[in-house]
């Protein structure tokens, strides 16, 4: 099953918008995810409209067990197991607000009731849309050891550049101990400034915030590159996908 989907899988005895599915995972980023789908529904689908939204989330702490051991396989089951209970509700296709949990998908695809948006295929596009040419990672330590954003931005030919070692461990400690908490310090803020300020020295031309959490914190008003806002990114491809 394919992990990036466009209209062309719209089921054609399909009577109206398509229903989402959301796969969540820790709950800041699912909320802006899902506010971002239901406010900015409207200007697709009319005042006050958005398509029907579902979504479904475990104990953060049950995935945070699979991803302490590296344990992608456990990873994947705890998605399989919302990708089917959202089914069984109705939901067209599936979403992961969540860049770090991504890393599991191959796990997931061969065994899901439904298809999936790729969220680093989402920012890929839209980077290289606004014709971007080196783009920063940052987010879990998970995820930017990972190759979930570099192999999306590699296939259309876009280079990547990764945090120094020491500020992943402290980005991961902030995103973890304090914005998965609803916590958000004017310290942190600065921090990841200046990791993107880092970025920006080192030739980088944008940077992808690849955890949900961070654009609660970090945006184009405060960032000193341009930013490429994973959670509002992939809740709009939704929207555009469930017309």
């Amino acid at each position: 099953m394919p992990e990036h989907i466009g209209p062309q899988r719209i089921r054609p005895q399909h009577i109206g918008p398509q229903h989402i599915g959301i796969v969540a995972c820790s709950a800041e980023g699912a909320a802006l995810c899902y506010r971002t789908i239901c406010v900015e529904g409207a200007g697709l689908f009319g005042p006050h409209a958005h398509p029907e939204v579902s979504m479904h989330t475990p104990s953060l702490a049950d995935y945070v067990v699979h991803l302490d051991r590296g344990d992608w396989a456990a990873v994947g089951e705890l998605m399989l197991a919302s990708a089917r209970k959202l089914a069984g509700i109705g939901a067209d296709f599936l979403i992961c607000p969540d860049n770090t949990i991504h890393q599991a998908l191959p796990h997931v695809l061969p065994r899901s009731p439904l298809p999936w948006l790729h969220i680093a295929e989402v920012v890929a596009e839209e980077a290289a849309a606004r014709g971007f040419g080196k783009i920063g990672i940052i987010g879990t330590r998970w995820l930017v050891d990972s190759d979930v954003y570099p192999e999306k931005l590699a296939s259309r030919g876009l280079d990547f550049l990764r945090p120094g070692a020491a500020e992943r461990i402290e980005c991961n400690r902030i995103i973890m101990d304090e914005l998965v908490c609803s916590q958000f310090k004017p310290q942190s803020v600065e921090y990841f400034r200046q990791v993107i300020g880092r970025l920006k020295d080192q030739g980088c031309d944008a940077v992808v915030l690849g955890c949900t959490e961070i654009p609660l914190i970090v945006s184009d008003d405060n960032s000193p590159l341009p930013t490429l806002d994973s959670t509002r990114l992939l809740a709009r491809a939704a929207l555009r996908l469930a017309q």
